[in-house]
């Protein structure tokens, strides 16, 4: 293999389907490799929130001087996004030696994309000095690849209906997948306001520390700041999370919380928690990007993320007109989404995206219109990338609205892989 390129390309063709749920190849695998982190380690699971939690554990843990690696998927645009140490992606040229280490132990295993690249990935943590690794869980939890690592404490963020076809077709059968990375006599930090029963049940049954909101932590605050408590620890006046969004204090009290939990072997004083919060940055959720018009770029795709999106939209100030750019998976719980945005959006523009599974713009529109949704096929156009779907948008918007480009992760990335088109410089409402 020449390149990082080279290497994506033959894990891609290692495994004959996309997802297996299983641990056995990858545990068998990273047994071979023989990886152990040193450093105290976090693992976040969750339907939504799991990448803002992921991006303050590592912004606060930073501010207070800690080395970390964190890993979370998927990226938007480069590979190299789901390796970060010390706060910057890894070069490419850093992770070839330990895709080659994993090509060496794995022997005629056949891994899934995922799986190899968590695995060169977790090499690279191992033979880096670090004080924290952050590791985000993919697909539920359980069965996950990163489930093959041990927590020293683990995170589940906000639990709704997604991934059915592997997860449940209910919050609580998904809340049990997602309770797979406790471990026993180890925290547990459970950052969704009305847990399922099974997470809770889960917890008592193999003997996790379970911290619950409302019981073991909580917050509140007004339009200025806002206080937490623990278990032992308080810290009043704090400054919003630099993250927007209306849940985003209900990730940062599970995160405050995980610190708490872990403060033996990784204090964190006050001022870096302020800091943290104050400077943390996370592409792709409500991301607005300054300029006319504005655009907003947020990775919700399932219908809990998308009722946040729409709140966090109105909290923005009146626009004359809203122009969405979307693409989404065939399994996502489509028409919801839909049905919950079109009050907001007046133009649409459906994109494809560049995977199979993936549905086709033009099958998005059928749906819309099937659904009898505001706004007649005038104001619907399907696009065959995202990137020409915003620029159909730029051409039709004036410089007073603003356009929404959500859902997939490729629908977000495929506007920024090549660089948001020019603008003017009016800030962002």
């Amino acid at each position: 293999m020449m390149d990082l390129d080279d290497w994506l390309a033959h894990c891609e063709r290692l495994h004959p389907t996309t997802i297996e749920l299983t641990l056995d190849r990858v545990a068998g695998v990273k047994a071979r490799l023989g990886i152990a982190f040193a450093a105290p380690t976090i693992v976040v699971a969750g339907t939504n929130g799991k990448g803002s939690t992921c991006a303050m554990l590592e912004s606060i843990a930073l501010a207070a001087g800690y080395r970390v690696g964190l890993y979370s998927k998927p990226h938007l645009v480069h590979f190299e996004e789901r390796c970060r140490v010390g706060g910057r992606s890894v070069d490419a040229a850093a992770l070839l030696p330990h895709f080659e280490a994993v090509e060496q132990a794995r022997g005629d295993v056949s891994l899934t994309y995922f799986e190899f690249t968590l695995l060169a990935i977790a090499s690279l943590f191992a033979a880096t000095p670090l004080d924290l690794v952050i590791l985000e869980v993919g697909l539920g939890g359980r069965l996950d690849a990163v489930n093959a690592f041990d927590s020293d404490c683990a995170v589940i963020t906000s639990i709704d209906v997604d991934h059915v076809e592997y997860l449940g077709t209910d919050r609580e059968s998904i809340g049990r997948e997602k309770a797979g990375i406790m471990r026993a006599g180890k925290p547990v930090i459970v950052s969704d306001p009305v847990p399922p029963r099974s997470v809770i049940d889960e917890a008592a049954r193999i003997g996790a520390d379970l911290w619950l909101p409302g019981r073991d932590f909580r917050h509140a605050g007004d339009r200025q700041q806002w206080n937490w408590s623990g278990r032992s620890t308080r810290f009043s006046g704090l400054g919003y999370p630099a993250l927007r969004g209306a849940n985003q204090l209900l990730n940062a009290s599970g995160v405050l919380a995980a610190f708490e939990a872990l403060r033996e072997r990784l204090p964190i004083p006050a001022q870096a928690i302020r800091t943290g919060l104050a400077t943390v940055e996370l592409a792709g959720r409500f991301q607005v990007v300054p300029g006319a018009p504005t655009i907003v770029l947020d990775v919700a795709h399932n219908p809990h993320a998308v009722a946040a999106l729409a709140l966090n939209l109105d909290q923005m100030g009146f626009f004359p007109r809203t122009h969405a750019v979307f693409g989404a998976m065939r399994d996502k719980d489509i028409d919801a989404i839909l049905t919950r945005m079109a009050p907001l959006v007046d133009h649409w523009h459906f994109t494809d995206l560049p995977v199979a599974r993936a549905a086709s713009a033009e099958q998005i529109a059928e749906r819309f219109r099937g659904l009898g949704l505001q706004g007649g096929a005038a104001d619907v156009a399907t696009h065959a990338s995202s990137s020409e779907a915003l620029a159909a948008a730029l051409n039709g918007a004036d410089p007073a609205d603003r356009i929404v480009v959500f859902g997939s992760f490729y629908t977000v990335g495929g506007v920024l892989e090549n660089g948001l088109p020019q603008r003017t410089g009016r800030p962002a409402a």
